[in-house]
């Protein structure tokens, strides 16, 4: 046996006014959209903006249903909504708000881990990382850039090549 060690790396920040122009409007737009979530059963309001690389800014909210847990995460519909808009997009950046009941998040929130392998997805795709900003209401915010910061093992599209070859064996 052989013990290994994963190291993750990120950037942290307390207040929004420490990162560039950029990262500031684009967590702006992600706030707006948060504002407009519908979690009428949670309680629990997030806000997603996807950058591509040629400017364009995509937002998705959360939408709840009755039906729990049918509803949709707002990563991944800024994330579908930019693949849906322009399939050849490449995604730069996401950033990731949210909006409590009690307006008390101290810690940033991550995307779940559904939202983690529809980024790793577009990464492979694409063939580039994605940065991804997440932030609470307390002014925090993480940086990472790549999804292999929050999920180091991820599952693409090789894993599946890989083992078609070997069941053909």
């Amino acid at each position: 046996m052989t013990g290994k060690e994963i190291t993750v790396h990120y950037y942290e920040f307390n207040h929004v006014r420490e990162l560039s122009s950029e990262y500031q409007s684009l967590l702006e737009e992600a706030s707006k959209a948060c504002a407009d979530a519908y979690a009428p059963y949670s309680g629990f309001k997030v806000g997603a903006a996807i950058r591509c690389s040629n400017g364009t800014v995509i937002i998705g909210n959360n939408q709840e249903n009755a039906a729990y847990p049918s509803g949709l995460c707002a990563e991944r519909v800024a994330l579908f909504s930019a693949m849906a808009i322009n399939p050849q997009a490449i995604i730069e950046q996401i950033a990731i708000t949210v909006k409590t009941k009690s307006g008390n998040s101290k810690e940033p929130v991550s995307p779940c881990g559904a939202c983690r392998q529809v980024i790793a997805e577009y990464e492979h795709r694409q063939g580039k990382e994605i940065e991804i900003l997440f932030s609470s209401e307390s002014g925090r915010i993480i940086l990472v850039k790549g999804i292999s910061n929050l999920l180091p093992f991820t599952f693409n599209s090789d894993n599946l090549t890989t083992h078609e070859k070997d069941n053909l064996s």
